[in-house]
């Protein structure tokens, strides 16, 4: 339909479509309607340049977030050997078949931090042996390490091993600034596909993520966001953004349509993000070192929340209710910063801390410790009485019992299975040894084991729990 060259415009039979109708309107108050109602023809006096219609304010906010876009693959070894067949390869010399790397997971993720700090979802992750990381560019990818894992919010903090680059970040929506109905898009890789883009409307601010059945989430989940845009396999830990371009949520699931689901996708939203990050890069460890001290979750200024006895935050004179004013002279402006700067001088020399206790200010001084060189088999000897070598596929085996100690005492002897303690599995002897510390003098655990019984049949593994007082 044209409007007339001139005169006043007829009216029209039937309403005119909503986008023409405004553009009609807005030609009338400008004074002037060209021909055609060609608008994008119109000449823009600050930029001496024609509008473009297609440059609306989702194009802006794709070009300004894509180049902090990334795909997140891992590879894993794939084991095709049973956890027997490893101990009799062990111990009996069996020979076992080749272990092959192979890619196992593949998902999204977005650059929050301009030093190669990169947020995705925990199950992208997990249980993979490396992490690559590639821009939509067509760049190289980039292999980086886990910094931190926060399983129950399931949000995952990678660094890219690229040191001295520097990178394009997303910014941060504020907490709960969050529209029912405002348009949001998800970005992404579902199905490989790099770069993809869905658009739709926020639906929910608070929703409690579903079990794969349908039943109500067992995870932290109770605000995650709910919305129409096409969230897909591989999309997982891609950033939902709104039309500003600010990370409103991290994409993490949506219903099956197995379920009879249409157009309902969940993300996580960006307070649980930051709670979540403030947790893991505030807890008792900074990358691969002991800290000691816990952090108050999502808190500016950051506050002392927990010290660790005997850690080295303990031993540099951190105390609850402390505010950390400045880290070698140079006040953090979050815990992302924080965590950085820690990490970056490791356990290499002391960190001067300026913290702010009771209204008076004071100048400690931090020596941070490498996780190994503290908890490692020495300190799970010396509280359970047993050295471990991790097995490949999970678990533990007992390599050696002192006999005077509690593992003795409890039965367990060299060549066990141990999977885990107080039916918890961990990945290595740091960890293991985390947990131990984590226990008082005098506490029972749960050692889960599996163990050997011979019959006149034959050898056959049996599982049980055993209890073991920790001195």
């Amino acid at each position: 339909m044209n409007a007339p060259s001139s005169g006043t415009p007829r009216r029209a039979k039937r309403p005119l479509p909503g986008f023409l109708s405004l553009t009609l309107g807005l030609g009338l108050l400008a004074g002037a309607i060209p021909r055609g109602l060609a608008l994008a023809q119109q000449a823009d006096p600050a930029r001496n340049e024609p509008l473009d219609v297609r440059r609306d304010a989702t194009v802006e906010a794709i070009e300004r977030v894509m180049p902090s876009v990334v795909n997140v693959e891992g590879s894993a070894d794939i084991d095709p050997n049973s956890a027997e067949d490893r101990l009799m390869a062990e111990f009996f010399g069996w020979r076992l078949q080749r272990v092959q790397e192979a890619v196992v997971s593949r998902g999204s993720g977005v650059v929050i931090d301009e030093e190669g700090y990169v947020l995705t979802n925990v199950h992208v992750v997990e249980g993979v042996k490396r992490v690559f990381v590639k821009f939509n560019d067509g760049s190289e990818p980039i292999e980086a390490e886990r910094v931190a894992l926060n399983a129950a919010k399931d949000v995952a903090l990678l660094r890219l091993k690229a040191p001295g680059r520097k990178f394009k970040a997303v910014k941060f929506a504020k907490d709960d600034d969050l529209l029912l109905g405002e348009t949001v898009i998800a970005l992404g890789n579902p199905f490989g596909y790099a770069g993809s883009v869905s658009r739709g409307i926020l639906s929910s601010r608070a929703r409690r993520g579903p079990n794969e059945d349908g039943s109500r989430g067992d995870l932290d989940t109770l605000d995650w966001i709910q919305t129409d845009a096409a969230i897909n396999p591989g999309n997982s830990g891609g950033p939902l953004i709104n039309l500003r371009g600010d990370l409103i949520g991290i994409n993490v699931a949506t219903l099956r349509p197995q379920m009879g689901a249409q157009g309902i996708g969940f993300a996580i939203p960006i307070k649980r993000v930051n709670q979540a990050l403030a947790e893991v890069l505030s807890g008792e460890t900074v990358g691969r070192f002991w800290f000691g001290a816990r952090l108050k979750a999502a808190t500016r200024p950051l506050t002392v929340q927990a010290v660790q006895s005997g850690s080295p935050a303990e031993k540099a004179g951190l105390k609850v209710g402390d505010i950390i004013a400045a880290v070698q002279g140079d006040p953090p402006s979050g815990i992302i910063e924080f965590n950085r700067a820690l990490v970056k001088v490791g356990d290499a020399r002391e960190i001067p801390v300026t913290v702010r206790r009771s209204g008076a200010t004071k100048e400690l001084r931090l020596r941070l410790i490498d996780e190994a060189d503290f908890f490692n088999n020495d300190f799970v000897s010396a509280r359970a009485g047993f050295k471990v070598a991790p097995v490949r596929g999970g678990g533990f085996v007992i390599q050696s019992v002192d006999p005077n100690g509690p593992a003795a005492a409890a039965g367990l002897q060299r060549g066990h299975l141990v999977r885990g303690l107080d039916r918890t599995e961990f990945p290595d002897v740091v960890a293991l040894a985390r947990h131990l510390f984590s226990r008082p003098k005098g506490a029972t655990v749960e050692v889960g084991v599996l163990v050997d019984q011979r019959t006149a049949l034959g050898v056959y593994r049996q599982a049980g729990l055993v209890e073991l007082k920790l001195r």
